[in-house]
């Protein structure tokens, strides 16, 4: 009988043994899921892979749905680890180069990619205006890419858009309505045209 997955919060790992534990959890649900994707990945055979006990994955996962998010935030935070290339980029073209680049590597599992999104949008409904701890995650990368230390709440609106329009071209591309070459060019013209007029401007030189 599949276990009825609890309302409340995830554990966090905090010893060393916790994190290596939780890290094996994390690569297991994602071959898993990249095989399988989430309607035919089961708990029971993410905690055998990864070595660890039912109760422990749910402890740490209450749910599939907790399971993926958490997938997500990790893809989020090795992007946030990886170094801004910035250097003779505008603001914008920037954006557009990290958002190509976690495209890529999403879509190169395209099972867990649905999967992670699906369940980063249910977690965006549970939690309301807050947004989910992938999505926050992520747009701290957003806002190191347009330089920017302190957004405002127009910044804040204006990096929620792209990233709503980011995923409208990802799920266009798992539903095979675009081609990848199709995806990067939208999300380009995207970055331009929503983030361009405010922060490709460059300050007009003195007559």
């Amino acid at each position: 009988m599949a276990r009825i997955a609890e309302n409340r919060e995830p554990a966090q790992p905090v010893s060393a043994e916790q994190k290596e534990r939780y890290a094996r959890i994390l690569r297991a649900a994602a071959r898993l899921g990249s095989e399988h994707g989430s309607d035919r990945m089961q708990m029971n055979d993410v905690a055998k892979e990864a070595g660890v006990a039912i109760a422990t994955l749910y402890r740490y996962f209450p749910s599939k749905n907790d399971l993926f998010v958490g997938l997500m935030n990790s893809q989020v935070h090795n992007l946030a680890a990886a170094p801004a290339i910035t250097a003779g980029r505008l603001p914008s073209e920037a954006v557009a180069d990290v958002l190509v680049e976690a495209s890529r590597k999403l879509l190169e599992r395209p099972l867990l990619a649905t999967a992670m999104l699906h369940a980063n949008n249910s977690a965006q409904l549970s939690v309301g205006r807050e947004g989910s701890m992938a999505s926050r995650a992520f747009h701290v990368v957003l806002y190191r890419a347009l330089n920017l230390t302190d957004p405002n709440p127009q910044d804040q609106r204006l990096v929620r858009l792209i990233e709503q329009a980011w995923y409208g071209v990802l799920v266009s591309v798992l539903n095979d309505v675009i081609t990848f070459e199709e995806c990067e060019d939208d999300i380009r013209l995207s970055a331009r045209l929503l983030l361009g007029p405010t922060y490709d401007l460059t300050p007009e030189l003195p007559l």
